[in-house]
């Protein structure tokens, strides 16, 4: 089965491909093109790692707390439960660029200035973490679209937390990201939100 034919998603919802597809555009347009001779890491990228088989990367790795029935070629995937441990298995260094996308409404907010101060080790000097998630506002109206089947329901029954930009900026400054080199922004009509953290 081609990717674009996987879900990207648990659950169902008529918008999730469109969305999908929305997010992984925007995380493309926010990557230099001179990091893409290196490493990705995709972080909480769900059993189908949509975003990953569409993107160009000499290579590419997966990290999801559920383990990739079928992951595309060319990716290597590795499970681990970032509520748990916000701790990789890799070296400093390793990556030139991590994303994160609609991922950290998932996680306990508690624990997310650890996951960046980890996504910052991991990565190159020069080299960018990628987020996107949904704008605080859009609570309220995600719910309701998953009540009509618009939007996953498994998925938004899992959020646990929603952030402003000045709040991602918070946390990206509270693990050691220079605030001179963190970028935000909105996308999808200002349902959410994104950030690149530079180190």
């Amino acid at each position: 089965m081609s990717p674009s034919r996987k879900s990207a998603t648990r659950g169902h919802g008529l918008l999730e491909p469109l969305l999908a597809h929305l997010r992984a555009d925007r995380a493309e347009r926010l990557i230099p093109e001179q990091h893409r001779d290196g490493r990705i890491l995709d972080v909480g990228c769900g059993s189908f790692p949509y975003f990953l088989a569409h993107t160009r990367f000499a290579e590419k790795f997966a990290i999801d707390k559920l383990a990739s029935i079928d992951p595309p070629k060319g990716i290597s995937w590795h499970v681990l439960d970032l509520n748990i441990s916000p701790r990789f298995p890799f070296p400093s260094g390793f990556f030139s660029v991590v994303t994160m996308l609609a991922v950290v409404e998932h996680l306990n907010p508690e624990a997310l200035v650890d996951l960046f101060r980890e996504c910052g080790r991991v990565i190159v000097p020069g080299g960018s973490v990628v987020i996107t998630t949904p704008a605080a506002w859009s609570t309220k109206l995600l719910s309701l679209m998953a009540l009509l089947r618009l939007v996953s329901r498994e998925e938004i029954d899992e959020h646990v937390f929603a952030y402003t930009l000045p709040l991602i900026g918070w946390y990206f400054g509270a693990a050691g990201f220079p605030m001179s080199k963190i970028r935000f922004g909105y996308f999808e009509l200002g349902l959410n939100l994104w950030a690149v953290a530079s180190k």
